[in-house]
């Protein structure tokens, strides 16, 4: 699909200017309009001040940690100022570590390979599946989805309390008292119903009953201030690319002596210190015990640099601005949705529970991926249908009342389940006004006129009909 540019409507402010807001797309019923990106949980747009400070230093792109030369040391200076940077972002304790790595989902496998021996893990099934599978080598325990904050924390300790002493008589006496080593998983903010969860309240209860806790922060930490500290989590993980930074890297940030212990998650040149040959003819390697022991290779300067410059934006910005702003946004899209009956939105904590700009919502009548194939063809809106991999929450959510049969199928669904799918709608800094006001009417409009266009299965994909 071809797209052209037009100038930007300055009429319409968001708090900070991302790349895309002046790009137009075309309309199957003729014509174009200004895209409405409303698919921030999947992939935020990059914010125009990360895109901008990126291009600057681009002339500049050298090796680290390997070179003598100026761009060398400048680049290296500049990966480690951007480990500063994010670490004050997060509020990080003085012996903390912070890894750069590809994503959240990596951030968290790499959690994985460093658990101790016979570490226990914890995990509701309401997580996104970055945070739910990685723990396959681990003895994990599922939790069942909770329906209110309060439920979560009991839930939680129960678990804990009532949890298989360590097998290993060696672990009885050393870490995690009888019980050996234990690690709670939980997200900060749902990527299906956009929740925010009670992580200092379950941090408390995992810490009182000798477990640690990571906290997936990959949809809270572009919405509200993450302070590893204030709300005394273990670990927090999160993506560049919901943080307005593309270029795929991702941080796993706090306690060191885990992953100081491990065998680097990925073996080569960053990750070891000094590497000599015996004479056996094998190889000694001494690793670093810094973050560096979990960077083999080159690394990703630029998307490392990228998130920095995200987090300094949002810092100067202000949480307490973009909170504010993105609260209007939520009731201005919740309120245009409970004035169209058909449409049931998804949620486990219920009507006042406190949130993210993430909604997830089912209408009656509709297969969801047709009605997000109308809302992209017919209005220029971006929005995401399926299980939005959180599969077990997704199912859990929408239980046996699943919607009437459309003509498009959900792809992620299995046989029989063609209509357990459901449509997300996200937006963060860079919304402007009008772009939820064209979703809300858009809605209305489709629920009660119906599509204008027919649509058919391609690829497992709702597409229009040509």
């Amino acid at each position: 699909m071809s797209v052209t540019t037009v100038a930007a409507d300055r009429s319409v402010c968001a708090p900070l200017a991302v790349l895309g807001r002046d790009v137009t797309v075309p309309l199957v019923t003729g014509g174009e309009v200004g895209y409405a990106a409303l698919d921030y949980a999947a992939s935020a747009p990059a914010l125009q001040r990360v895109w901008d400070d990126v291009a600057a230093y681009a002339p500049y792109y050298g090796s680290v940690h390997r070179g003598a030369g100026y761009l060398s040391q400048l680049s290296t200076d500049l990966f480690e100022n951007a480990r500063r940077t994010v670490a004050g972002f997060l509020d990080c304790r003085p012996d903390d570590q912070v890894v750069f790595t590809r994503s959240t989902t990596d951030s968290l496998n790499l959690l994985a390979a460093t658990l101790p021996a016979d570490c226990q893990v914890f995990v509701f099934e309401t997580e996104h599946h970055a945070s739910l599978l990685p723990w396959r080598d681990a003895r994990v325990t599922y939790l069942n989805a909770p329906r209110t904050p309060e439920q979560a924390v009991a839930t939680l300790e129960r678990a804990l309390a009532d949890r298989d002493p360590s097998p290993s008589s060696r672990l009885r006496s050393s870490r995690g008292g009888p019980f050996g080593p234990a690690l709670v998983c939980v997200t900060g903010a749902s990527n299906v119903t956009g929740e925010l969860w009670p992580v200092r309240e379950l941090a408390a209860a995992a810490h009182a009953h000798g477990a640690r806790i990571v906290l997936d922060a990959a949809q809270l930490a572009p919405h509200h201030p993450v302070s590893v500290r204030d709300l005394d989590v273990d670990w927090v993980a999160f993506s560049g690319h919901k943080l307005y930074a593309p270029f795929g890297a991702g941080v796993l940030a706090g306690r060191a002596d885990w992953l100081r212990e491990a065998d680097p998650y990925l073996a080569g040149g960053g990750a070891s210190r000094k590497v000599s040959r015996r004479e056996d003819g094998g190889v000694d390697v001494e690793w670093h015990d810094t973050a560096a022991r979990h960077e083999a290779g080159s690394p990703n300067v630029i998307g490392a640099y990228a998130i920095a410059s995200a987090c300094k934006a949002l810092t100067e910005a202000g949480f307490d601005t973009l909170v504010a702003r993105e609260r209007h946004l939520i009731d201005t899209v919740r309120a245009g949705l409970a004035g169209v009956p058909e449409v049931r939105v998804l949620s486990l904590f219920g009507d006042d529970a406190a949130r993210v700009g993430v909604i997830s919502f089912v209408v009656e009548g509709w297969n969801s991926s047709h009605f997000a194939a109308a809302l992209s063809a017919e209005y220029g809106i971006g929005v995401r249908d399926g299980l939005f991999c959180a599969h077990p929450l997704v199912r859990t959510l929408l239980g046996s009342d699943p919607q009437t049969q459309g003509e498009c199928g959900a792809p992620e669904a299995e046989p029989g389940e063609k209509s357990l799918n459901a449509i997300r709608v996200s937006f963060g800094a860079g919304t402007p006004d009008e772009h939820v006001e064209r979703f809300v009417t858009a809605v209305r409009e489709l629920v009660r006129d119906g599509a204008k266009w027919r649509y058919r299965t391609e690829d497992g994909r709702c597409v229009p009909a040509v």
